[in-house]
Parts: C-alpha cells; structure tokens; sequence
C-alpha cells in the first residue's frame, strides 16, 4: 500500500513523543471518511426514529456534537495538528435489522496533513452523544466498528477500507 510505513512517526529517535513536523509537505486537498455504529434494544431505535426521545432530537444534536468534536480535534488528541476544515458531513443510518444506527462522517481540508483523526473523532463523538441521550432508556447500547473508511490527499495516496 502507497505510503504504509514500518515505523511510528510521532517518537524521535529516543522515543519520546513529539509533534510530526509538516512544514515541508506540499499544501493538497484531503478528504477522510469515518463511520462507526450503536447498536441498541429495537425499542431504544424506534424512540429514535419517532423522535420521541426524552432528551430530545438525538441525530441532529449528536451530528451537531460530530461536527463540534471534528472542530476540537486538535484539542482532544495531543499530537493531532490543529486543521482548518473546509467540510464536515455526518449522515446516520437507521439499521433497521441489526436495531443500530451507523454514522459516516466526511471530512475535508486544504492543509499539510490529513483529516482522518477529525473524522474519526467526529464518528466516535457522534456515536458517543447518541449514547448520552438514550443511556436512560437502554444502558446496554454497544458501540462498535469504529473506523476510517477511506482517505485521499497526500503524499501517502488513497486509502480505502475493506
């Protein structure tokens, strides 16, 4: 795979933790795809879909919470470099079957490095916020699968999920 690497790039030769230096990387798009899941009780997810939830909309507070986690980044994993974002989309997913809900996040800038902790933390953050707003009613939710789906810029090229 283009750019897989047999070493950590954030410890120096001590192996000392330290913030990767990109000031010599060349300036590209770079868009990172995350996605994630809940699973709950069935009646837990038609609360959900209803909206009848006692604390309120839990998708549209829990993509708002997605987009805010996205923003704070930087803020919340110690070496993550603080990006500009040029985008931030977060779709869930009703799945009906498996009684979860599935959340992709989209994430995008013109930068130096990568998007892909913004999504990934966005995902997470989503996911954890749908939790909050529900944990009253179903304390036995399970998030899971947590991951990048895909990623593109860079000099490392194009990564996609299996």
């Amino acid at each position: 795979m283009a750019g897989q690497r047999s070493h950590f790039t954030h410890f120096d030769a001590a192996g000392k933790a330290h913030m990767v230096d990109v000031a010599g990387k060349e300036i590209t798009r770079r868009l990172a795809r995350a996605g994630g899941r809940i699973a709950m009780r069935p009646e837990t997810l038609a609360l959900i879909r209803a909206g009848s939830a006692q604390k309120g909309d839990v998708l549209g507070t829990a993509r708002i919470a997605a987009i805010q986690a996205a923003k704070r980044t930087a803020e919340l994993i110690p070496l993550a470099h603080p990006l500009p974002l040029t985008r931030v989309a977060v779709d869930f997913t009703l799945d009906e079957p498996d009684s979860a809900v599935v959340i992709e996040v989209v994430a995008e800038t013109i930068d130096r490095t990568g998007v892909e902790m913004e999504a990934l933390t966005a995902a997470a953050v989503g996911l954890l916020t749908i939790y909050d707003m529900c944990k009253a009613v179903d304390r036995g939710m399970r998030i899971d699968n947590v991951r990048l789906l895909e990623k593109s810029g860079g000099k490392s090229g194009h990564y996609k999920g299996a």
